[in-house]
């Protein structure tokens, strides 16, 4: 497989390691300094590309790599309200490409047992739910992309829960709870790669879903594993796909 890596930062080197320990080709780089280099030309012979970059840059760069007919695989976050629209140009193009807004195996099975947990708790009026991520201090975008999934996941099958609200602790906010709403809590810490938990507290228990993620290999391998997935073939895809669920 000979792969495009779009976004050359501490994401971007990882997945360079895991293409080449996986035994790919990377074709062509792409950084802030050589933007110009992501067009069709120098896309030309790539069979995937992997795109990690900024809010602000992801739609034109996976809009470019699908009028070039690249497959890619994209794990930027904070830009998705205009997701939608490259999904329709990639059907209409023919084209393949994978989103997620993280691309760790462990967080996606998570994201599952999300989903299933919020069903078996809907009918529990007496237990709330909120949401904690901490995640480095140099990610931009809060509440993480994850959080964003889970709340949603939750919301979709919880009655009682419409929204949800972000509180940044560092900012000086402080909690003002609405009872249809999920906090989301979002924490900036050293280096920490990202921590999601879920919770649900009655008043005599409290349930707790915990995913940890030890490094960014774990992001990388699955961004490569799903860049593998999406090479060769044509549609819309998610890590559901992947992992046949």
């Amino acid at each position: 497989m000979k792969a495009a890596i779009i976004g050359y930062g501490k994401m971007g080197h990882e997945i360079e390691k895991i293409l080449l320990q996986r035994g790919h080709t990377v074709a062509l780089i792409i950084d802030q300094n050589n933007t110009d280099d992501l067009c069709a030309d120098k896309l030309a012979g790539v069979d995937v590309a992997i795109e990690f970059t900024m809010p602000q840059t992801a739609y034109d760069n996976i809009r470019t790599c699908i009028e070039a007919g690249v497959a890619i695989a994209s794990g930027t976050t904070g830009w998705t309200e205009r997701l939608p629209e490259l999904q329709a140009l990639c059907r209409e193009k023919g084209g393949a490409m994978i989103y997620s807004s993280n691309y760790s195996l462990g967080v996606n099975i998570a994201f599952r047992i999300n989903r299933r947990l919020a069903e078996l708790m809907n009918g529990c009026d007496n237990y709330d739910v909120r949401i904690e991520e901490i995640h480095h201090t140099q990610k931009k975008d809060a509440p993480s992309g994850t959080a964003i999934t889970l709340a949603d996941e939750a919301i979709a099958r919880l009655d009682r829960k419409s929204a949800w609200n972000c509180i940044e602790p560092q900012k000086g906010e402080t909690p003002q709870h609405k009872a249809d709403s999920i906090e989301i809590t979002s924490l900036r810490e050293g280096m920490v790669p990202g921590t999601h938990t879920v919770t649900y507290e009655s008043e005599d228990d409290v349930l707790e879903l915990k995913h940890t993620l030890k490094s960014r290999r774990a992001l990388a391998t699955g961004a490569v594993i799903a860049a593998e997935f999406v090479c060769g073939k044509s549609g819309v895809f998610t890590m559901d796909d992947l992992l046949h669920v």
